[in-house]
């Protein structure tokens, strides 16, 4: 299942993400969006507005995302995101070393 769409490669790469993203899936979820950064790598933008549920293993899955990333002197950055998965993020403090809208 697809979990993650393109919608921009311009200046940034944007990325949507869909539905529920747990640990059943978290592998497919990180496998889609290396493969997008690998062929085009620049900074990520995640439009998490259809994103309707993660975990603990997704929050370890966008940290392995954002080391990546920050070795090769990217970012991404989270947009639209529903309060209750901010939420998560703001609990383990991950919202102080990323940028979460």
């Amino acid at each position: 299942m697809q979990y993650v769409k393109l919608i921009s490669a311009e200046d940034k790469l944007v990325i949507a993400l869909y539905g529920e993203i747990d640990s059943a899936v978290s592998d497919d979820f990180y496998a889609q969006v290396s493969a997008i950064y690998n062929h085009d790598k620049k900074d990520i933008v995640f439009d998490c507005s259809a994103l309707t549920f993660i975990d603990s293993t997704t929050l370890g899955t966008f940290v392995k995302i954002f080391k990546h990333l920050k070795q090769d002197g990217h970012t991404f950055s989270l947009k639209n995101v529903q309060q209750r998965i901010k939420k998560l993020f703001q609990i383990c403090a991950l919202d102080t070393i990323m940028e979460i809208d």
